[in-house]
């Protein structure tokens, strides 16, 4: 017999301005249907910058929140603060987790000291980088405060393009440069209930070409996913500890999840770096958290009513 439901109406944030307005969409969009299958009432939101209409839309007030928002202002701490402030329940990390997760630099800080490995990189100025390569190719270059691989370039030994300095750059003056790390792409997710920390499992992200950029990410067809990833027991198990002590080093509550690069041309476990930690991970058809929920059994539906009966304000 389930336990008795918190929650009974709940609001599905989607949309806001980020770059990432499109993928929000059809997460919110498919969290919505699914909490409606779950027997929730839910009254989605497309949400614009303007806090009067939001606030409109928040009446009649729901029980909870899901946010399904992803980028700045849905993911950053922003509209943490004002459900805060309204006291309203909601899915996913607080305010305080949610801003160092997002901010690569800080997020960076927080992992080392937590003993979590990272790429050699360091943030500089934009303009810096028209004097030359802040390190030897290959390295990436990437906002310090996006997700999905937006803004993100890969310049390799003998690259002549300078598209951060060169083409347009709408994400601030400085940049995150980062020792680029060759092999395969990793992540984990982890559900966090107040009560325990637990790693869901291990997926191997294979792109068909390239890397695993915005596209691949969200188009059907342009990356295979492998679940359980199929790597050295070491190595998966050196994945799961670390995604569960980053959880736990950056404050962060309900679903995370942690991409990795691994070098599997290095010896043990010496070749995975943490890339970074995301707070809102995407819910759609393609997303990587609803398949390992999957994997282990839980229904998209599911999923959704545990985040939403595990929403809370900060403290």
């Amino acid at each position: 017999m389930s336990a008795p439901r918190r929650f009974h109406h709940v609001a599905v944030l989607m949309g806001g301005w980020s770059a990432e307005r499109e993928v929000s969409l059809t997460s919110g969009r498919e969290c919505a249907d699914a909490l409606e299958e779950a027997g929730y009432r839910v009254t989605p939101i497309d949400v614009q910058r303007d806090l009067g209409a939001l606030l409109a839309a928040l009446d009649p007030r729901p029980d909870a929140i899901f946010n399904a928002l992803h980028g700045r202002g849905g993911e950053d701490g922003l509209i943490q603060g004002v459900l805060n402030f309204l006291e309203i329940p909601f899915t996913h990390s607080g305010l305080l987790a949610s801003a160092v997760a997002m901010n690569k630099a800080m997020a960076r800080t927080v992992l080392t000291a937590a003993g979590v490995p990272v790429p050699e990189g360091r943030v500089v100025g934009r303009a810096a980088l028209a004097d030359g390569h802040p390190m030897d190719p290959p390295y990436v270059v990437k906002p310090v405060d996006e997700g999905s691989s937006v803004g993100i370039h890969i310049i390799r030994d003998g690259d002549n393009r300078r598209p951060f300095v060169d083409g347009p750059w709408p994400y601030g003056d400085d940049v995150l440069v980062e020792r680029y790390i060759p092999g395969r792409e990793l992540t984990v997710a982890v559900m966090d209930d107040g009560q325990a920390v637990r790693a869901m499992t291990v997926t191997d992200i294979c792109p068909t070409d390239g890397f695993y950029d915005y596209a691949a990410k969200y188009t059907d067809g342009l990356a295979v996913h492998v679940v359980p990833a199929k790597v050295p027991a070491a190595v998966g198990a050196a994945c799961l500890d670390l995604a569960e002590r980053a959880h736990r080093a950056l404050g962060c509550r309900g679903i995370s999840r942690a991409d990795f690069r691994y070098d599997e041309s290095r010896p043990g476990t010496e070749g995975l770096f943490m890339l970074e930690v995301n707070t809102q991970p995407g819910m759609t058809p393609l997303s990587l958290v609803p398949e390992q929920a999957g994997h282990l059994g839980m229904s998209f539906a599911e999923l959704c009513a545990w985040m939403v009966e595990n929403a809370e304000c900060d403290a």
